[in-house]
């Protein structure tokens, strides 16, 4: 499935690495930044959520709360939360159903997304990677946020 700019985002209900129950549809009046990624410690997908933990407080200054989605469980994301001190929830799709809603699930694990979701629920931003070692840096998504309004 892919997913197209404008349309209502799939709605999901995840587990959280801190052992709390993640749907997308409460966060409702927050624009959402989901982050689909392959796997915790991973080198590309350390750097990149560890470049977002960076630049958690301008995507906070323009109202967008940061969530990765991977395959891992509560464990390993709560490790690697720790190891990195990354300021935002990390949830768990082991059986990537949401990472298919979202167009993530590649043939041999997750591929690489981002999709920004507005106060409404649409989908304003939607890139997923063709090839899982690029990433979306901050400053291209911040720049893509700042555009959008």
């Amino acid at each position: 499935m892919s997913i197209r700019i404008g349309q209502k985002a799939p709605d999901f209900t995840l587990p959280a690495d801190d052992g709390s129950r993640f749907t997308l549809s409460r966060s409702q009046g927050r624009r959402m930044l989901l982050v689909f990624y392959p796997g915790d410690d991973t080198p590309v997908c350390t750097r990149q959520l560890c470049d977002y933990r960076d630049g958690i407080e301008a995507f906070a200054e323009l109202g967008v709360d940061v969530v990765g989605i991977s395959r891992d469980d509560a464990d390993s994301h709560q490790r690697f939360r720790k190891r990195h001190e990354l300021p935002f929830i990390l949830l768990s799709d082991p059986d990537m159903v949401v990472a298919d809603q979202y167009g993530c699930r590649g043939l041999i694990g997750m591929k690489r997304g981002v999709f920004l979701i507005d106060e409404n629920g649409i989908v304003r931003y939607a890139h997923v990677e063709a090839i899982a070692a690029f990433r979306r840096r901050r400053e291209e998504l911040i720049e893509a946020i700042e555009a959008l309004e």
